[in-house]
Parts: structure tokens; sequence; C-alpha cells
């Protein structure tokens, strides 16, 4: 028997009263109905026009962008990008907030996640609740910080650069992002035409005056000759293997972080805001305190950033081992540590590595884990190995949870957690927690 299909909600509008933030960058709200909504471009406590953009009669929730503010929050303010909005550019999340309300906004996040998926009040995290701007990221309100190093540009049909609107693949056409870095805007990628290109990635290193751009072809597409405001290095996205090729220039940047210089190949893992390396850095080593002579791992090491510091500490007599699944970064990772015999880079998932290895102890653990967290068999393997502290930096607050959870089960509790505002005007935070094996009776 054929059921009939579903009406389609999209474009209808309710009048609702803003209820809590909720992780993903919207608001919830219910319409007179009681059904669930997802709001963009709302504050809690405001009363809004909320306009359907994704859902149907009967669904668990609808999405929804808030076109008109009947009662506003203190906390709004005019968002200071005209590309930011309903139906425009999906990079931001928070033009239309002041600052300070960001930061608490992801505070209600990380504690509602908290509570829900863990267990746990700030209290029992060891967090103070709240979330920390990087240094030089307190701006007035009216104004945003221009942190992005790495910014991916779409362009449309027409050869023009813009952003994708939310959840889209529609292109939303802009002439400047507000919160790219200065060695990203001064490339001027936003002044010309793209023809025949699907994506331009933009790389401004931090510490270095090296720049990147990776051009992804349309399919049959040419390669443009690329000419830009400053120097840079020119990679492609192949149409048949999806790797990445060198141009002309080097294949490379070099980053500058915990007083080393650090080698990215081909668009690798770096953290996109210039001051998150030392300051995750600063944060994971106070945690860890590590010693001469400390075993240590480095579990999703990348191009071996917490490796680095880790050998930097526990000296002669310690060694760390880094795991990490990306080839490149591999490469790379052994590149850049390449002086200290103390060190030992693996290849592969950590889940399969780990095990193979035969290590049974160890005196401290870093794990840096994919937005997805490590999952309970990992937690679950790591926490066999007896470690004095482990250090877990966090991109997403639900997988942190989640894991968190999994640890208390295995015997290790919080204690310190400290938060970072990396991402400013998106919802991203990013997160780092100290874990100890609880002490008994407790």
């Amino acid at each position: 028997m054929q059921t009939e299909p579903k009406k389609s909600l999209v474009g209808e509008e309710y009048e609702v009263e803003v209820g809590p933030v909720a992780h993903g960058g919207h608001c919830i709200a219910r319409t007179d109905e009681g059904q669930v909504l997802f709001v963009r471009h709302a504050l809690p406590g405001e009363r809004v026009v909320a306009r359907v953009t994704d859902g149907e009669e009967g669904a668990r929730f609808l999405r929804a962008d808030a076109v008109e503010i009947l009662t506003p929050s203190k906390d709004r303010i005019e968002a200071p990008c005209p590309f930011s909005g309903p139906g425009k550019c999906g990079g931001c999340d928070w033009q239309h907030a002041a600052p300070g309300a960001q930061r608490r906004l992801k505070a209600d996040v990380i504690t509602e996640q908290l509570s829900r998926l863990a267990g746990l009040t700030p209290e029992e995290a060891r967090w103070d609740g709240t979330v920390e701007p990087a240094p030089g990221d307190k701006v007035p309100k009216g104004e945003v910080p221009a942190w992005r190093t790495r910014v991916q540009y779409a362009i449309d049909a027409e050869g023009r650069v813009g952003l994708r609107k939310h959840r889209s693949h529609e292109v939303q056409p802009i002439d400047h992002c507000l919160i790219a870095a200065p060695g990203v805007s001064e490339l001027g990628i936003e002044k010309r035409d793209w023809p025949q290109i699907a994506t331009v990635e933009a790389i401004a290193a931090t510490g270095s005056n090296d720049r990147q751009v990776v051009l992804t072809p349309r399919p049959g597409g040419r390669l443009p000759i690329v000419e830009l405001d400053k120097p840079v290095s020119v990679l492609r996205v192949g149409e048949k293997d999806g790797g990445i090729h060198r141009v002309h220039g080097r294949p490379f940047v070099r980053e500058r972080a915990a007083d080393r210089t650090w080698r990215v190949a081909n668009s690798g893992f770096w953290q996109v805001h210039p001051k998150a390396a030392d300051l995750l850095v600063e944060a994971v080593m106070q945690g860890l305190m590590p010693k001469k002579g400390d075993m240590a791992l480095d579990l999703y090491c990348g191009v071996g950033l917490f490796t680095g510091a880790l050998a930097d500490r526990v000296g002669e007599k310690g060694a760390v081992l880094g795991i990490e699944s990306s080839k490149r970064a591999v490469e790379d990772a052994r590149h850049n540590l390449q002086d200290l015999d103390r060190v030992r880079i693996e290849h592969g998932k950590v889940e399969q590595v780990l095990p193979r290895t035969g290590i049974s102890d160890v005196d401290l653990i870093v794990l840096d884990p994919p937005r997805a967290g490590a999952g309970r068999q990992t937690v679950a393997h790591l926490a066999s190995l007896g470690a004095r502290r482990i250090a877990y930096v966090a991109c997403d607050p639900a997988a942190l949870a989640r894991d968190l959870k999994y640890f208390a089960g295995e015997g290790y509790v919080p204690r310190r957690m400290r938060a970072f505002d990396l991402f400013p005007v998106t919802h991203h935070v990013e997160c780092v927690v100290i874990l100890e094996r609880a002490a008994k009776g407790v």
C-alpha cells in the first residue's frame, strides 16, 4: 500500500518564543502545535517570526530561520557582515550576537552536553563555566576578529567567489570575508573570477610568510594562470585520484608554534586560529605536568605538535609515540621531529595500531580525536594503560561528553577543564580536559 507523501512545510512561518541555545548554531523553539523548531539567526528569549527552511508535516523537528525579530534580546547586534543572515552565507552562526554573548552561548552548549551525555555538572567537570577568548580576540560590539588562516571559497557557475549557504551547495557571492586572517585577505582572491574552478582554498601560515592556494577544477575544467596580490604556492586537486598535486612553489607551508617550525604539506590539518596551537600546547602541558623520563602517547597526532612538546619535556630518557592515520601527516611529523631520537611516529588508525604496539603501560596520554570522538573501545584501551594523566583535546562538546562518560566507566575523571573560543562568530568551540584516576571510594 502506497503512503501519501508528507506535505513539505518549507516556507511556512510561525511566530514563536525562542528558548535555549542548542549545539549546532541555533536555538530551540516550538510551534503552537508543539513541533520543535531549530531556529538560526535567533537568540534565547526573543520573540521572532521563524520561516521553515527544512522539514515536513509530522517530522520530529523542523529547521527555520528567524526572518523578523519582534522582541530582540539585549545581546543582539546588527551583524557586521553584509553576507550574514537568513538565506545568506552559512559560515558564521553568531554574527548577530555581541562577542561576550557568543561565549556565553557556547558555555551554555557545553554545560548542556556535559549534563545530558556525561551526567556531569561544570563543578564535577572541574570547569569554571567560562569560554576563554584567544589573546587579542576581545573586540568591541560590531567588530569581529580576523582569525581564519584557512578559508575554503566556493566558486559559482559564473566563476564568482563566494561561500556556501547553510546546509546547501548554493554559493553566496562575497567580496570580502570578515573573519579571514589578513594573510588570506591580502591575496585578493575575492577580486578575481575563477572560471572552470569549483573551490579555492587559501592558506596563510602563522609565523612565516608562506601562502598557498589549493584549486579544485570543475570536471574537465582547465587550471587558470594564478596571479594574486602576494606570492603563493599553487596546488590542485586531481580530478581522477582526488589527490593534491603541486603546480608551482612549495607543496607545504611552514607554521610556527611551541618554539618549532612545522612543515604542513598538501593542505594538511593545522589549527585554523593563529593563536590556537600555542594556546592548546600550553593548556595541555600545564595540565599533564610531564616529568623527565616519562613515557607518553600522542594519539591522532597530526604533524606532531603535541608529540614535540611532550618530547621536549620528557627529556632524553623519556619516549613519545605518536599515531596518525594520514600518511602525509605522518611524513610531516617524522620530518618535523627528526632531531628527536626519543620520538616514534606510527601510521594508521589508533584503534588498530595501538594494540599492535604491545605497549601495556604509559605515564601520559594526549588525544586530539576527530569530530566523532575516540569511542568506547579506544577509551577502554587507553584506561587499561594506567596513565598518570590524560589530556583530551576536543573540537566537539557532544563527542567529548560521550567519551568522558566512557572514561568515567573506566575510572578516569576530570581534574581540570578549560574551554577556548578559537572559532569566533561560529558555533564551534575547543575544550581541553585533564583526566586522572578517581580516588578509591569517589
